[in-house]
């Protein structure tokens, strides 16, 4: 269930400095998200199965500590970032 080569690298490439620029955080939070959406789609389809609840469940509390690294070190950033991905915050 790993995202696919061809949708990383979009995301990479939309939100990084360049197309090898991964350890960006904005890139990291982008990637999350992209694979909270797919895990939340299998856990609705599967709900008995709990090993996948807990993996969003730890990609979740992953993302949420990118977010809030991001808050403190760029603001705007951070607020452009939420936007853009469509989060609550």
């Amino acid at each position: 269930m790993a995202l696919s080569k061809e949708l990383s690298h979009s995301i990479v490439s939309k939100f990084g400095a360049n197309e090898n620029d991964t350890g960006n955080t904005k890139v990291q939070i982008a990637l999350l998200t992209s694979r909270i959406q797919q895990l939340t789609d299998h856990v609705n389809r599967f709900p008995k199965d709990s090993s996948a609840k807990r993996s969003m469940m730890k990609v979740v509390g992953q993302r949420k500590r990118f977010l809030k690294y991001l808050m403190r070190k760029d603001l705007e950033g951070y607020r452009a970032l939420i936007k853009e991905l469509g989060l609550r915050k």
